[in-house]
């Protein structure tokens, strides 16, 4: 049997378990809907029973994109603070229990909106393309869920500051805590477009609009929601991984301003997403674009911890050369492998970024799949291998089991088949991209157009890329029943939480002081937003009506 205080309380695993039930069902429905994109871009391939692409492509990117991944979150985070700051109480507990109820209700909502195409808008549901108020209210109730779990799990955090003054917080809870801030203060945006804009309009109270201003609250929030899907695999990274390996992190303190600097440049840099709309200065855009580059310095932080920490255990175990340590690396070991992967990923991810927030390359590759294949790239990869990798450890370790090595291999199988799909489906996205193929579209020859031919071989590719995937998912879905359904043993599964090497050095005190990072964040989005948004209230934009055109 674990020790006392190393597990995550028995109440707690119920309330995590039913979220991650959630992460296997949205899986599957989702990785459907995009393995079937993939077959009608090919050009060889009709969707049956008058299904329409773009409701396909919405179901898929709000299954995937949103409820996947939110049901992960919360499920993760609370498993996160249960394991390092102790169990939840009783009123923590029920908030959590109320958000994934709330979640649930606003999921079936939307998904029933989107399976009658009465929301057929994509993940981003841009105006002027209209759903259904249901499906919006859904959405909201999607994100209100969050909120309710949130508050859950923020009373725990300051609990145990209250309980252990003068204390250095638990790394995980401290990054939970982090990743929950910067989602109450991104989620404004997506809130109030929602609530003052979307389902007014909708309901025909407002016969219009004004699309730049509902653009630009959406992507107030969505770089942020990036950060917030990839912030649980950096804990994953950060905390995870050293014990995994049997080794130290590099530093705990740095972990902690790693997490601060994308809480402080993680939201005031939506508007270069919007580099090719007009309603917005050139000069906000610029300011947006070197906030954004203000993100690389965390994750760079990041690339260099993880690799010291693999360099040093390499050297540990006996690696003499400039890359021998490479070679000791825990290759059979599935939860590695996975994390290790998604790592590797990231580097083209991030590169990729790099091009979309650069003003002038934007304009090259901002309509084209190329942006699909970047977001597949980022986040289909480093953040999703990463959450299997932590449903290796977690699931077992909720349910009183073990990894045995049946699940191991189906884990290395996950991990190289889902590598080799994505890889191949990402890659030939980038390169039909660079020749002008458009995203968000269905296939398409343009008339027999000329330059559509070069797209041809690509689409294909996708398709060959996206089979694979699709059974990555069904080794997943097996995975997943194995590691909940194995017997049980007493060696429990372990939830691995490594020391750092600088463990036991006192945290930095202005890391630890959230009055002042909140007044940081808050000045940053005041700098990026009030301009900008108050030209859209002042300036005579004109309204669209809405239309449903599939």
């Amino acid at each position: 049997m674990l020790a006392p205080n190393t597990k995550v309380d028995k109440k707690d695993a119920k309330l995590v378990l039913a979220n991650m039930i959630w992460v296997a069902f949205a899986l599957l429905i989702g990785g459907t809907a995009g393995l079937l994109q993939t077959l009608v871009r090919s050009g060889h391939f009709e969707l049956p029973f008058g299904i329409g692409y773009y409701q396909l492509l919405t179901l898929h990117g709000v299954i995937l994109a949103l409820v996947m991944t939110f049901f992960f979150i919360m499920g993760f985070q609370i498993a996160a603070l249960s394991r390092t700051s102790g169990p939840l109480n009783k009123k923590e507990r029920t908030l959590g229990w109320i958000g994934f109820w709330v979640m649930t209700i606003g999921t079936l909502m939307s998904a029933t909106m989107i399976a009658l195409n009465e929301a057929s808008v994509l993940y981003t549901f841009y105006a002027p393309l209209q759903a259904h108020v249901i499906h919006y209210i859904g959405l909201a109730l999607v994100i209100v869920g969050t909120w309710i779990s949130v508050a859950g799990q923020m009373m725990r955090y300051f609990r145990w500051r209250r309980e252990n003054k003068g204390q250095k917080t638990p790394l995980l809870s401290y990054m939970t805590a982090v990743n929950n801030l910067m989602w109450y203060v991104c989620t404004i945006g997506v809130a109030s477009t929602v609530l003052f804009q979307f389902v007014p309009w909708s309901l025909g109270l407002v016969e219009t609009i004004n699309i730049t201003l509902s653009r630009t609250l959406f992507w107030y929030f969505g770089h942020a929601l990036v950060y917030f899907w990839l912030l649980p695999a950096y804990m994953v990274w950060y905390a995870v991984t050293p014990k995994i390996l049997g080794a130290k992190g590099f530093s705990d303190n740095l972990a902690r301003l790693s997490f601060v600097l994308f809480l402080f440049f993680s939201i005031p840099v939506g508007i270069h997403h919007q580099l090719v709309d007009p309603g917005i200065d050139a000069f906000w855009k610029g300011l947006q674009v070197v906030l954004t580059f203000m993100v690389i310095v965390p994750s760079l932080m990041t690339a260099f911890s993880m690799f010291a920490v693999f360099e040093t255990y390499g050297r540990n175990k006996g690696a003499t050369g400039l890359l021998d340590w490479f070679k000791k690396l825990p290759w059979t070991d599935a939860r590695f492998v996975l994390l290790f992967i998604g790592m590797l990923f990231f580097i083209p991810g991030g590169l990729g970024g790099i091009i979309n927030a650069s003003g002038q390359m934007n304009q090259l590759v901002h309509n084209t799949i190329w942006i699909v294949g970047h977001f597949h790239i980022t986040v289909g990869a480093p953040v999703i291998l990463t959450y299997f990798a932590a449903m290796m450890f977690l699931l077992p370790h909720l349910t009183g089991r073990k990894i045995d090595k049946i699940a191991n291999r189906l884990g290395l199988m996950l991990a190289y088949t889902w590598a080799l799909g994505m890889g191949i489906m990402s890659a030939a996205m980038h390169f039909a991209g660079l020749r002008g193929a458009p995203r968000r579209s269905t296939f398409s020859e343009y008339g027999g157009a000329e330059v559509a031919e070069e797209w041809i071989t690509y689409q294909v590719m996708q398709a060959v890329g996206g089979s694979f995937l699709f059974i990555a998912i069904i080794i997943a879905i097996l995975l997943f029943l194995k590691l909940v359904t194995g017997p049980k043993v007493n060696d429990v599964e372990e939830f691995p939480v490594a020391e750092f090497m600088d463990q036991y050095d006192p945290a930095v005190k202005w890391v630890d002081n959230w009055r002042l990072l909140i007044i940081i964040t808050a000045f940053l989005v005041l700098i990026a937003y009030t301009v900008p948004i108050t030209q859209m209230f002042t300036e005579n934009i004109p309204g669209a009506k809405g239309f449903k055109l599939w």
